[in-house]
């Protein structure tokens, strides 16, 4: 059994994003082992599934991102009125834990740095599986193209390369193994020497932009991924914001926020616009001959939010709005363009934000590293 997310606009009801398991929609603890893994077909377009975290006293979104597999700035996006300290005790947080997988050959380590997502597809094909990552501090600090896998360390030293030395003159040549040092524990060699994958030491930093070119992921992520990628293992790292793609009959679009606005993400700032210039250009592409079904509203709300995770962008037919006893608007859970909850999730948690929140909420800090 499925159920569909709808997509409120003020055209009315459209549909929406992807389907899901109804089972799994409404996550009430947090996630199982191993969630970041999806099965994998030919025809697999689109990965994952979304629901809900319902925070607890105590609870910061840090944690919740962490325990969830995504990344602080994802989160933050699908979450903005949230306070990262304090979401409040029974408020429900949007895990947008869905994506359209990358485009390409499905072989070996693809990085997205415009998604700060990191998939590794195993040699058997039936399976993909998706890490939240940091990257560079800067746009184009990591290398676009195609690489490899050619060597795997654990408990690596960082020798601390010049330009970071001048940037840090207390740094000392070499930074042993241990809980100060930023490679975290796990670490591969790429074909490109001055550039890693590796773990951290400070895992508030993935979903962000820190490094000074290497990828870093969560430690317990690095660990899983450095016992099943073998030496040799093709990479290739992409950075494309815009995605889409035909899915069951509806185009899907997912439009990352650019690095400036991770940036604005990450110091919990507002996000400025930045709609991208070729959207409607590339919507059209990619509709074809199905352009009258685009809903247009859509696309734009989309193009200014940058939600991030796919939403469909093709209108619903008259069939789904009918009282034939089928699904109603009232029976399913909303989100508006930003992948924002709206209105009330799954058995009537709230979705709003705690009324108290500060205007004005320092967010936590993550040093730029290798």
């Amino acid at each position: 059994m499925t159920l569909s997310f709808r997509l409120r606009t003020s055209r009315g009801t459209r549909r929406a994003a992807f389907a899901v398991l109804a089972s799994s929609f409404l996550a009430f603890s947090l996630r199982a082992a191993d969630a970041e893994t999806f099965p994998l077909t030919a025809d697999t377009r689109i990965v994952g599934t979304p629901g809900f975290y319902v925070a607890k006293a105590g609870d910061t979104l840090l944690d919740v991102a962490r325990d969830n597999d995504l990344g602080y700035a994802q989160l933050m996006t699908s979450n903005r009125d949230m306070d990262p300290w304090r979401p409040g005790d029974g408020h429900a947080v949007f895990l947008p834990n869905v994506y359209l997988l990358p485009p390409g050959p499905r072989k070996g380590i693809v990085i997205d740095l415009a998604g700060q997502r990191l998939y590794y597809f195993p040699p058997d094909g039936k399976t993909v599986e998706a890490y939240p990552i940091g990257a560079g501090a800067e746009a184009g600090m990591t290398p676009r193209g195609t690489t490899k896998v050619t060597g795997k360390v654990v408990k690596p030293a960082w020798y601390v390369p010049k330009s970071i030395r001048e940037e840090q003159p207390d740094l000392p040549a070499m930074v042993p193994p241990g809980p100060d040092n930023p490679l975290g524990e796990y670490a591969f060699r790429l074909g490109w020497p001055a550039y890693l994958i590796h773990g951290t030491n400070k895992p508030y930093g993935i979903g962000r932009n820190v490094s000074h070119g290497c990828i870093h992921l969560y430690p317990e992520d690095i660990e899983k991924l450095f016992h099943e990628v073998p030496i040799g293992t093709p990479v290739r790292v992409i950075d494309d914001a815009m995605r889409l793609a035909w899915v069951d009959g509806e185009l899907y679009l997912a439009l990352a926020p650019t690095h400036a606005q991770i940036d604005q993400i990450s110091v919990n700032q507002p996000m400025q616009r930045m709609v991208p210039h070729d959207l409607h250009a590339r919507v059209l592409a990619a509709a074809g001959d199905q352009v009258g079904r685009i809903d247009w509203h859509a696309v734009d709300e989309i193009g200014r939010r940058r939600p991030g995770m796919p939403i469909a962008i093709t209108l619903a037919p008259p069939s789904d709005d009918s009282g034939d006893g089928s699904r109603s608007d009232a029976d399913l859970p909303r989100i508006d363009a930003s992948g924002t909850v709206a209105g009330n999730a799954p058995g009537g948690v709230s979705g709003n934000a705690p009324s108290d929140t500060p205007d004005d909420v320092p967010a936590p800090t993550a040093n730029a590293a290798p």
